[in-house]
């Protein structure tokens, strides 16, 4: 269930950054959903009286969790989509899972490549090649463009690894993290973009409206979800639900903006999809093995809390 949702609203996110991003410059975009993601967790906090993490070395790993998770790659992604389609970031964001193992197998001991995993990342990042249409000289419209939605999705993937490994299992709710994560991303948005963009001048209601829904759901309670899913199946499963974003993200961005992708993306898409899933596979297969156990899921929330999801 979590997986299906969160996928629907980060599928759609891709469409509220095209839009709102006619309006607002990038950094305003990627600036305005953290900071209104973080009102959102904020103002839930509020209700379930929870306090933020306490001060310290904590907050230092939350800074660099926001910059990885939130301050890079929805900057890159909103520059990306000024240059690409929004269906063509959605399917380089696909690519999250594989750079999420990569990562993993080299930074968690609990998770060590075997030969399927090797093969899948390997299979995955050959999907990339076909989306690019390496053999067209990159056939995407804007190489630069989504290179950058590329940058974005491994920007992720280092960010759930340094979650999994710096924040999960400290006694603090997933809901608590999430809204102090999202909290120094905004802050860290908010120290520079004033110095790389003017302030907007009109607020068109649309691209407003697109920008409070990729904050409040998009960002917040997305980021509220995936915090969630992390702690309770780990990094490396809990990244697969971006199997079904391309495939959101592609649908919106052709039904609601009527964009156009070149023939070999979408198979490129399915290219990559199939090596995120012979890696999923072989996590699974491993995590039943006695060679090499899954990371047991870490519970920083009471039970009475977790029921409420």
């Amino acid at each position: 269930m979590r997986f299906g949702l969160l996928a629907l609203v980060w599928g759609l996110s891709f469409l509220f950054v095209k839009i709102s991003g006619v309006a607002y410059a990038p950094l305003q975009v990627s600036s305005g959903r953290v900071a209104l993601g973080a009102a959102t967790l904020l103002a839930v906090l509020v209700v379930r009286r929870q306090p933020l993490p306490g001060a310290g070395l904590l907050w230092l790993h939350l800074a660099v969790a926001g910059l990885l998770l939130n301050a890079v790659p929805f900057t890159l992604f909103a520059y990306s989509e000024e240059r690409i389609s929004s269906a063509l970031a959605g399917i380089c964001n696909a690519t999250t899972p594989l750079f999420t193992l990569l990562v993993a197998v080299s930074a968690l001991p609990g998770e060590r490549p075997h030969r399927n995993q090797v093969a899948g990342m390997a299979l995955g990042f050959a999907g990339v090649l076909v989306v690019f249409g390496i053999w067209n000289g990159a056939d995407v419209g804007d190489p630069a463009g989504a290179g950058m939605a590329l940058g974005a999705a491994l920007s992720m993937g280092v960010g759930w690894v340094y979650v999994r490994r710096f924040l999960t299992g400290r006694g603090h709710s997933a809901l608590s993290l999430a809204a102090a994560q999202l909290t120094a991303g905004a802050v860290e948005l908010a120290l520079v973009t004033p110095f790389l963009t003017s302030a907007p001048t009109t607020f068109p209601a649309a691209q407003t409206l697109a920008l409070l829904i990729l904050g409040a759901l998009g960002t917040g309670a997305a980021f509220l979800m995936q915090y969630g899913l992390v702690r309770d199946v780990g990094v490396t499963v809990a990244s697969m639900v971006t199997y079904l974003v391309p495939v959101i993200s592609t649908l919106a961005g052709v039904v609601v903006l009527h964009e156009e992708l070149n023939w070999h993306q979408p198979i490129g898409a399915v290219v990559i999809l199939a090596g995120a899933a012979l890696s999923q596979r072989t996590e699974r297969t491993a995590a039943t093995s006695a060679s090499v156990p899954r990371p047991a899921p870490v519970a920083t929330e009471a039970p009475e809390e977790r029921c409420t999801r």
